[in-house]
């Protein structure tokens, strides 16, 4: 199963990281090749994003659904791909490692399925933990700013 984590550290609080992880809107824009996303209630969404992989270059359409909120430190959802046969899961993790220093987990995995999933499962192995290093990277800046 195609998979990526990162984990980074930001100088705040771990409350001031789940008052930012605790909304999409404030992180969902920062995801590589973001579009649009939403909200139909607080724990179930639409989210398109510009995907490339390899050659092929298209829009992927995913209804998320929030499985936990557990505040201030954990998220968890599963995906679902409406426009793909799309399938998965991932979670953000908060771990505050003293009174100003957080650290942020994120992880995702995805699978593709149907005729051509084998094709798009491997490139999703070499995609997928990119994704995940440069939305970590970009939540991180955004919360240092």
């Amino acid at each position: 199963m195609p998979s990526g984590t990162f984990q980074v550290e930001v100088g705040l609080p771990i409350n001031e990281v789940w008052d930012f992880v605790r909304d999409m809107d404030h992180w969902a824009p920062l995801i590589p090749g973001y579009i649009h996303h939403q909200k139909f209630t607080n724990r179930q969404s639409t989210w398109e994003f510009y995907s490339k992989m390899g050659p092929i270059k298209k829009k992927v359409n995913l209804m998320i659904t929030i499985k936990e909120w557990i505040e201030p430190t954990r998220v968890t959802f599963d995906l679902k791909g409406l426009n793909e046969n799309l399938s998965g899961s991932g979670y953000f993790l908060a771990e505050p490692l003293d009174n100003n220093k957080t650290r942020i987990t994120g992880f995702l995995d995805m699978t593709a399925g149907g005729a051509m999933g084998p094709m798009i499962n491997a490139v999703l192995k070499s995609v997928i933990p990119k994704i995940t290093e440069e939305m970590g990277i970009a939540i991180a800046k955004k919360l240092n700013q």
